[in-house]
């Protein structure tokens, strides 16, 4: 089973290709670039130094979400306009769960993915680590920092912060209240090989029944319900 998978939920773009389980190929951009002039040009690439035509592939992985609108569509207008040209099936997986596979994975450690979703919020998902694999404890949700911090300090744990919101949240959190740690930056961001490793055993659909989970409305539709209510 040769996979794609694409990550363009934030301002780090990747790629990489998997074949039955094992990564081939890994490529990673954060340098600020749209990711319609980066994303596609880092899966070709990798097709070819691998000697493999596109329509090699088996699958397209991708991440649907929670994350940068603009970000979103983008790899998933990619990931479907790729199936519906190779004629072949689409894995959508979330990104916290991706976030989660792509970090440091060790049997008894407590992972909090963690996305900036500015005002004040973060796209956050909770996540133990048993067997090698993360074991998802809560669902992907848009929360305030104020109230991921009273549910950390709760669960009387040490955390993994991973995730573009990190930051955010080490720096804002009181930790003398609850134990923190960020990942190392190459394990912290959300990347390809994340999704890839997210959608093994998950069930391929057609690439039309790919949609994507803001978990919120847009800026633009929140001012526009705004001006309506007044």
């Amino acid at each position: 089973m040769l996979t794609l998978a694409l990550e363009s939920s934030a301002k780090a773009a990747s790629a990489a290709v998997f074949e039955d389980g094992k990564m081939l190929a890994f490529s990673f951009q954060n340098a600020g670039l749209t990711h319609s002039r980066t994303l596609l040009p880092m899966a070709e690439g990798m097709m070819k130094n691998l000697d493999r035509p596109l329509s090699a592939l088996d699958r397209v992985a991708v991440s649907r979400g929670p994350g940068s609108f603009t970000g979103l569509r983008i790899g998933m207008a990619e990931a479907k306009g790729l199936c519906w040209a190779l004629d072949i099936p689409a894995v959508g997986v979330s990104t916290l769960e991706a976030m989660a596979f792509g970090g440091p994975v060790l049997d008894g450690q407590m992972l909090c993915c963690c996305m900036d979703a500015r005002r004040g919020q973060v796209y956050n998902a909770l996540f133990t680590v048993e067997g090698g694999r993360p074991v998802r404890l809560t669902p992907d949700r848009a929360i305030s920092v104020s109230e991921l911090q009273s549910e950390l300090i709760a669960r009387q744990e040490p955390w993994i912060l991973l995730g573009d919101g990190a930051e955010l949240c080490y720096n804002t959190m009181d930790r003398d209240e609850v134990t923190l740690f960020m990942a190392p930056e190459p394990l912290r961001l959300q990347n390809a090989r994340g999704v890839a490793l997210a959608a093994e055993g998950k069930p391929a659909v057609p690439a039309g029944e790919l949609m994507p989970a803001y978990l919120r409305l847009s800026q633009a539709e929140r001012e526009r319900l705004a001006r309506m209510s007044e």
